[in-house]
């Protein structure tokens, strides 16, 4: 049986055979939701308040379990604010009725990270976050905890992504990737850190938010930056990042022992991210980091994370960035909400 990540093709054929259902799958006037190698989920019309975060158990329902550690119920039909500090459930518009040889993976999207919202999928008779069973058959949810800037959200709005895959994971390399503190152009800026008890952020608002009302530019004396407790940064890799054509990555922590700072890394890497080929050579990594315990010196060129490479099942259609992205040939970057 051939191995790997399931390419935009075969996703599409996966929709097609009614093996991922949805109302109106594609035809809602939003950009396309099958990426190269995943499919972006989409909120479903209410959200759970929630007194505690949860996972079902084996062999037991999401919604039967809901009764235990639900408050109230939110309409998102007519836009709703997801606060700081709260935890939500959302049921998703997509359910699953996968092949006995498939499973699949959830992870949140860049924009997603980069606004420091966390968030988890959780299925019925789910064991664990994010990772589903080959064959699994259910509805998807999303757990969503906006850490540092509320949101407002709407049906519709897409916060998760899911991989694919056929067989278990194999994987064919790691890249370790550093941190960069001498700064991208002559601004000097090296990274940025969230402002404390900032506005409303509109997830449908693309470019429709101003940087410095949410956000403080940080600059590296002699290569090195203090990370504060709590506080929630934006910085990039020292090293360009290329994902091939016939491959996938995902970014993960390097060890959590390595320094008192947690980066929560929206983690997915299409095939063609950073790839001449697709008008993205020179892309960098963009790093969530979210200082903890006691202050923390980085300095230029410490390893933070590193790249999990993975086979595609087969090339994808169409590579990261051919059909345009927000991100590619990226270095240091907001996300797309804010413009500088």
């Amino acid at each position: 049986m051939k191995k790997g990540i399931l390419p935009q093709q075969a996703i599409a054929d996966l929709i097609g055979q009614g093996r991922i259902k949805a109302p109106d799958m594609g035809g809602d006037g939003h950009p396309p939701q099958v990426q190269p190698a995943s499919l972006d989920l989409r909120l479903g019309s209410k959200a759970y308040r929630l007194r505690a975060s949860f996972l079902p158990g084996e062999g037991r329902r999401v919604m039967d379990a809901l009764p235990d550690i639900r408050m109230h119920e939110v309409d998102l039909s007519g836009g709703a604010v997801l606060e700081t500090g709260c935890v939500y459930l959302v049921p998703l518009q997509e359910s699953l009725s996968l092949p006995k040889d498939i499973g699949a993976a959830a992870n949140p999207k860049s924009s997603t990270g980069r606004l420091d919202v966390f968030t988890r999928v959780i299925y019925d008779g789910a064991t664990r976050f994010d990772a589903l069973p080959n064959g699994y058959q259910g509805p998807l949810y999303v757990e969503i905890a906006p850490r540092t800037f509320s949101i407002l959200v709407r049906p519709g709005d897409r916060l998760v992504q899911m991989r694919f895959r056929q067989g278990n994971l194999d994987v064919l390399t790691t890249q370790t990737v550093s941190l960069d503190l001498n700064g991208f152009d002559d601004s000097g800026i090296v990274g940025w850190r969230a402002r404390r008890h900032a506005g409303l952020v509109d997830i449908a608002k693309v470019g429709g938010h101003k940087a410095r009302d949410y956000w403080e530019p940080l600059y590296a004396d002699g290569g090195q930056l203090v990370l504060d407790p709590e506080e929630f940064y934006i910085l990039a890799s020292k090293e360009a990042v290329s994902i091939p054509a016939d491959q996938a990555a995902e970014m993960a922590p390097i060890a959590t022992e390595i320094g008192e700072f947690r980066a929560h890394y929206a983690g997915f890497f299409d095939p063609g991210f950073g790839e001449a080929a697709a008008g993205g050579e020179g892309s960098r990594a963009v790093l969530e980091v979210r200082g903890r315990d006691v202050p923390f010196l980085m300095r230029h060129g410490q390893p933070v994370a590193k790249l999990i490479f993975e086979a595609m099942h087969e090339k994808p259609a169409t590579l990261y960035g051919a059909q345009g992205s927000n991100y590619q040939k990226q270095s240091l970057r907001l996300s797309k909400h804010f413009i500088i």
